[in-house]
């Protein structure tokens, strides 16, 4: 600071302004260049602060990469043959998804005749046992968050009672907005929240990260007149933040991780906030590597820079407040921590409700009040909706509060010791293969993990899908990850059998796949 008051002093003003004077047209270019100048220098410093040499250069690779490619696909020969060679892909994986079934009847217009009630079923039946990921038996990675068959009938009867039924009326349905208000309510209190703290229902993680990204737009542009409001995230936060940032188009940083523990760089995101960032985030638990962010240092970094802080609970959910009396360590993820504005919480994973139910909590009402939209001048009357959607379906909502009764806190308690237990094991077999290392500090019910050469973790992938198992890919760095649901616990073994077996198989024929990760 004081280095540049001194420059400053030896400015020759006086000699600028005699030339701003005489020369109006050039000052005025010189202006506008220094200051283009300027804005240039400061981000690629804030960049370089953010980001590391190395990330930078990275970075402006791939974007020379991309521009070649973009080139290159323009051009009339190689463009011809590169865009052929694309379209067979996107062709054999339509083709993979869109498999006509010899007998099946292709329905694309709405039938003349009404189709009987049997008719319907049998049909639907049909479809519903159309082969696939042997979801039942625990092989795929997350996706079905099962509760059980008794569960799942309790749901369905809670479904049937209310399948008419839209929290958009609350006057016609009054006993769905008690439901609700009571789903929202066991949420918060799951979360630590006080009285003064509040939320919504919504579709689904996405929209709550939606709905809680619009609420501190919006508190930013009211409170602190910030005309371009930004954001500040992981780079492993979930890539709702990112649809979000494009939806309402405002900025976005987006931060990166430690490479050994996947952890925010709390130092890294410190430097990215600035004067119109108005959020920033952390994961209790990331989707790629099931690792929790350092929360309590965000939630310190948010107080010090007078901004929202939004924990990203949708996956952790029903398992994160369950972990130190599961007899897991702790992670304080909720409203315990005083910088936390906002928290998104799936009800539809661990939950174990339908699909289609998610909670954003708020830490008082003002905030809760930015998500809303309302208009007192249409000519169809005062419109009001606390989320994206105007009618909703009430019967997921009823559904939800079934669930949650159901299960109760024991059985919950019970569900996150097999949930978690079921990592802990697949971790600790994983770590037993010399080929194979884990990504991350895993601490929910995720655990990633990648190989060393010679065996590439995408040919394991492939083998472990010859075996009938669906992981999920990662990338940066290249990786496979399995989200444990209540329905791998029982087939653990056959996971650990299956993994030694396909990294065998790589092992033994590495011509066969590309160049494992290092």
């Amino acid at each position: 600071m004081t280095n540049a008051m001194s420059t400053l002093a030896r400015v020759d003003w006086q000699r600028m302004a005699s030339f701003a004077v005489a020369n109006p047209r050039q000052a005025l270019i010189n202006t506008a260049v220094a200051y283009f100048i300027f804005r240039q220098v400061t981000k690629g410093i804030k960049t370089m602060s953010v980001y590391g040499l190395q990330k930078v250069l990275t970075h402006l690779w791939r974007a020379v990469a991309g521009g070649l490619i973009r080139t290159v696909r323009k051009a009339p020969g190689t463009g011809a043959v590169l865009q052929r060679s694309i379209d067979k892909v996107v062709k054999d994986i339509e083709k993979s998804m869109n498999v006509d079934l010899p007998g099946e009847t292709k329905y694309e217009t709405i039938p003349i005749q009404p189709m009987t009630d049997a008719e319907i079923l049998a049909i639907l039946k049909r479809r519903q046992d159309e082969p696939g990921v042997d979801w039942r038996n625990g092989r795929a990675s997350g996706s079905v968050y099962h509760g059980g068959e008794e569960l799942a009938r309790l749901t369905n009867e809670a479904y049937a009672m209310f399948n008419l039924t839209n929290p958009l009326h609350p006057g016609v349905f009054p006993g769905l907005r008690r439901i609700e208000a009571e789903v929202v309510r066991m949420v918060l209190n799951l979360y630590n929240g006080t009285a003064e703290c509040c939320g919504t229902t919504t579709s689904g993680g996405t929209e709550s990260i939606i709905m809680a990204v619009r609420a501190h737009v919006v508190w930013g542009r009211k409170t602190r007149g910030i005309e371009k409001p930004n954001i500040v995230i992981p780079i492993t936060a979930h890539a709702a933040f990112n649809k979000a940032a494009e939806y309402f188009d405002i900025g976005i940083t987006v931060v990166p991780v430690d490479p050994k523990t996947q952890r925010v760089n709390v130092k890294a995101m410190k430097r990215a906030i600035d004067s119109d960032t108005v959020l920033i985030v952390g994961s209790s638990a990331t989707y790629p590597h099931g690792v929790c962010d350092d929360l309590a240092a965000l939630s310190d970094l948010a107080l010090q820079k007078k901004v929202g802080f939004h924990v990203d609970s949708c996956l952790g959910s029903f398992i994160m407040p369950f972990l130190k009396e599961a007899g897991f360590p702790e992670v304080v993820c909720d409203f315990r921590l005083p910088g936390v504005t906002s928290i998104s919480c799936d009800t539809h994973k661990y939950g174990f409700a339908p699909k289609g139910t998610s909670v954003v909590m708020y830490a008082n009402k003002h905030l809760r009040h930015n998500q809303y939209f309302t208009i007192s001048t249409w000519p169809g009357g005062i419109y009001a909706s606390p989320t994206i959607a105007g009618s909703r379906c009430g019967a997921v909502i009823a559904s939800c509060w079934a669930a949650m009764a159901k299960m109760g806190r024991e059985g919950y308690l019970q569900e996150c010791k097999n949930i978690v237990g079921c990592r802990v094991k697949l971790q600790h077999a994983i770590e037993q293969i010399p080929e194979l290392f884990i990504v991350g500090e895993p601490t929910s019910s995720v655990v990633a993990f990648s190989s060393r050469w010679p065996v590439d973790i995408y040919g394991v992938q492939d083998e472990m899908k010859n075996r009938g198992w669906e992981l999920n890919p990662m990338q940066d760095p290249p990786a496979l990850h399995i989200a444990c649901t209540r329905l791998t616990v029982p087939v653990a073994h056959e996971f650990i059998r299956d993994i030694n077996e396909s990294v065998a198989a790589v092992k033994a024929n590495p011509d066969g796949y590309s160049q494992g990760s290092k």
